[in-house]
């Protein structure tokens, strides 16, 4: 099992190594899908209907979209 590591920026950021772009077919722009398993975080390109499913699920959480919510979790 090939093994590649990406640090996290102070805003959360990552840079995909470029094996793992190459082995998911990624390209500038593309959504990535995180599966969170029993084993571990599974990592894969996002599909038109991981894409529909997230926007699907958008509307449903405005409750916790006000601005006393952002300050609270600006910083997590």
């Amino acid at each position: 099992m090939a093994r590649n590591v990406s640090r996290l920026t102070s805003k959360y950021q990552a840079t995909v190594p470029a094996a793992v772009r190459e082995n998911l077919g990624l390209k500038a722009g593309d959504a990535l899908h995180f599966a969170i398993t029993p084993e571990g975080v599974l990592l894969t390109k996002a599909t038109d209907q991981d894409l529909e499913f997230a926007r699907g699920l958008t509307g449903t959480l405005s409750e916790w979209s006000s601005a006393a919510d952002e300050d609270a979790y600006r910083d997590l």
